[in-house]
């Protein structure tokens, strides 16, 4: 892993490939690795940068004065863009939704094009049954603690409110111990992740900072999932309709993270994208 200061902190990311930038995010509760299916199966030519979201998976804490807000992770991730100098990037968005915001913020100079997968939209913060519970254990002490021990228990972690509607295909136990060991080990992670959490989420602001992605010109997939209930299928569409230059794809057979459910897929539609 390499590491990149910015206003907040130091952020991890890893990279491979040489070429034009294509910057792969993540959700609440994971890290890169949720890409590790999908990175082997992309084509090459393309430099793949996957940084670490201070989003309860982290293991480099931010500053304890950092704007964790979602609009201040919003920052974040522009922030890493300045820093690494990218250029051009390709943004692949998935599970967290904020990163759409770049453009209201006045802050996608560097985004040339976008991959949308299933992600938080319009009124959907936080989404589904899964949001729904983070909004509740951020309020109780050791909340967090609690939600990740149970995502640790398989059988629990198939509980409509836990990962099962986010994934279709059971996700592994060393990936789910990996991704909640930063929040249960180090108080600072559980902190970060509190900020954002706990933060404002005012659902018509959040309405109008998606929609202005139709000032967004450059070209966009939005590579959803219909069979997902978590993000509703209608916003996919909606995304697509949206975006000047957008358009619609869909991953059958998988949920939230799809490129968990259906890696091959995935991958197949976004090299298409790249290449195309």
């Amino acid at each position: 892993m390499r590491n990149v200061e910015v206003a907040g902190g130091v952020l991890e990311y890893d990279e491979v490939g040489t070429g034009p930038p294509v910057v792969l995010l993540h959700g609440l509760l994971m890290d890169h690795t949720v890409w590790d299916r999908v990175l082997p199966l992309l084509p090459e030519g393309f430099r793949y940068v996957r940084p670490v979201l201070p989003l309860g998976s982290h293991r480099r804490p931010m500053r304890p004065d950092a704007d964790l807000t979602m609009r201040g992770q919003v920052a974040l991730v522009a922030d890493f863009l300045d820093a690494l100098d990218l250029r051009d990037v390709t943004l692949v968005h998935s599970d967290w939704g904020g990163s759409l915001f770049l453009t209201a913020y006045g802050r996608d100079q560097r985004v040339a094009r976008q991959v949308i997968l299933p992600c938080e939209a319009f009124d959907n913060f936080p989404p589904g049954l899964p949001g729904k519970l983070l909004t509740l254990v951020v309020r109780i002490p050791g909340g967090l603690q609690l939600a990740a021990r149970q995502l640790r228990v398989a059988p629990l972690r198939r509980l409509p409110m836990l990962f099962g509607r986010m994934a279709r295909r059971p996700v592994p136990d060393a990936l789910v111990r990996r991704w909640t060991e930063p929040v249960l080990r180090d108080p600072a992670v559980r902190r970060d992740l509190l900020a954002y959490g706990r933060g404002p989420f005012d659902r018509r602001e959040l309405v109008r900072a998606t929609e202005e992605l139709r000032r967004f010109q450059g070209e966009s997939l939005v590579l959803w999932s219909p069979d997902n209930r978590v993000m509703p299928p209608e916003h996919g569409r909606r995304l697509a309709e949206l975006l000047p230059a957008g358009r619609y794809a869909e991953v059958p057979g998988a949920y939230v993270l799809s490129m968990l459910d259906e890696p091959e897929t995935v991958a197949r539609e976004i090299g298409r994208f790249l290449q195309g």
